[in-house]
């Protein structure tokens, strides 16, 4: 039998999901708009998976390449306002 839903159900998806998932949680965290940070995940998502064909370890390097330039970035906005 195939899969009706395609990618939608899929370990890739749920990767996905669960990233977008922790991404809005972090962002709420840290009093910054969350649907920012969970486009930016689902961004990066539909980047390494759906373009570059990469699977589910291609997604785990890409968010982590996004919390590396979120954690550069805040870290420069802070240092540049005086903070650190």
């Amino acid at each position: 039998m195939s899969n009706p839903l395609g990618p939608l159900y899929s370990f890739e998806f749920i990767v996905c999901i669960v990233c977008a998932i922790g991404w809005y949680k972090a962002a709420d965290v840290e009093d910054v708009a969350p649907w920012l940070w969970v486009g930016l995940s689902v961004a990066v998502y539909a980047f390494t998976w759906l373009w570059l064909g990469r699977a589910w370890a291609g997604n785990l390097v890409g968010q982590g390449a996004l919390l590396l330039a979120i954690t550069l970035f805040r870290a420069w906005q802070s240092h540049r306002a005086g903070g650190g």
